[in-house]
């Protein structure tokens, strides 16, 4: 039963994950910038604690509690990522929810996987972790390394229907469901997003601490992540509201969040549910990671996690007739595309499966 309830809590994060960018089509005219930052401020700032509080009371007495350098290294990598999650909304708004999505969760997982042991084999490692060369000796880093190669192969595919797609359509035909469609400028920040949203899992691993400490405190394990989100997604927001700053001035744009001449309620309630939206993924991924992890079966998270981000996103993407006039052929690359980058999940799934009970 706890198997079944943790793949649906995967699922319903899986579906936060793939249809937080939805609420921002109903923003009428506010700059990308104006909105992104609004709903950052639920997803990274508003949020958050409200959740942790709510899961892990009295929360604020353990990161007043923790070590200086704990807390200093955990808002970093939340900074690091914080540019990977900017980038991950500038992918959609250039390449829309298929494509972007396909290209940058596909960078996000070969990435997600290989700068561990990469990290590991130049600067060592006390735990248990494995380098990279002692992943190719074994079976199980073998099947995980063919998952990545996989993964590289299907966003390498998703690339080549981005191309048959730029040219089959006119500029009007592009922009008519993805306003902004660029895929040149789209395919480098969704490469940039893949490799920084891996410091999501840095930020976890030097947040352990805290997470040990509200477990100490009697709280369920189920909920010992969320405060360690408090501090990440703070680092999160420093770069993000940085740059969407620079954006507003640079755009002369800042007058958006005050302009009456806006729909201002609607724009604020859409920008609110698209970023409380957006956090929701790791609330439910931690809930179902946790109860996974007490089966046995807590190495197929991240491959659930992925694989309902995509399928959602892209059932998504039929529905807003994304590839609308695109060719058959094309139709076909987009869909190889995505299920080579699905299946590449399941083979590191396999290989994590194997390092755990083999």
């Amino acid at each position: 039963m706890q198997v079944v309830l943790g793949i649906i809590l995967h699922f319903v994060g899986g579906f936060a994950s793939g249809s937080f960018y939805i609420p921002y089509n109903k923003v009428k005219k506010w700059s990308w910038e104006s909105y992104w930052l609004i709903g950052g401020f639920f997803s990274w700032l508003v949020v958050p604690p409200i959740a942790a509080a709510l899961t892990a009371p009295g929360f604020g007495n353990v990161l007043a509690g923790a070590d200086t350098s704990t807390l200093l290294f955990t808002y970093l990598m939340g900074a690091l990522w914080g540019i990977g999650g900017l980038t991950f909304g500038l992918s959609m708004r250039y390449l829309g929810m298929s494509l972007g999505m396909a290209i940058a969760l596909g960078y996000c997982s070969a990435f997600g996987t290989l700068i561990p042991p990469v990290y590991y084999e130049l600067f060592g490692h006390n735990g248990q972790e494995k380098t990279i060369s002692e992943l190719m000796q074994l079976p199980s880093g073998q099947f995980t390394l063919l998952g990545v190669l996989v993964c590289l192969i299907g966003i390498g595919i998703c690339g080549k229907a981005g191309i048959m797609k730029e040219k089959e359509l006119s500029e009007e035909e592009k922009k008519e469901n993805i306003r902004e469609f660029n895929f040149p400028k789209g395919l480098i920040v969704a490469t940039f997003s893949g490799i920084l949203s891996a410091f999501m899992s840095f930020g976890f691993a030097t947040g352990k601490p805290i997470a040990e400490a509200v477990v100490d405190r009697g709280i369920d394990p189920l909920w010992q992540n969320n405060p360690v989100l408090v501090v990440i997604l703070l680092g999160g927001l420093t770069t993000n509201f940085f740059w969407c700053l620079y954006l507003n001035i640079r755009n002369k744009t800042g007058g958006d969040y005050l302009n009456r001449t806006t729909p201002l309620s609607r724009n604020y309630f859409f920008s609110a549910v698209a970023g409380t939206t957006w956090y929701l993924q790791f609330f439910f991924y931690g809930m179902g990671e946790s109860l996974l992890s007490r089966t046995g079966f807590g190495f197929s998270s991240w491959t659930l996690h992925m694989a309902f981000i995509i399928i959602v996103s892209n059932l998504w993407a039929l529905y807003l007739n994304e590839w609308k006039g695109v060719s058959p052929r094309t139709l076909r690359f987009i869909i190889l595309g995505i299920g080579t980058v699905i299946l590449s999940t399941f083979i590191v799934g396999y290989g994590n499966y194997l390092a755990a009970f083999k």
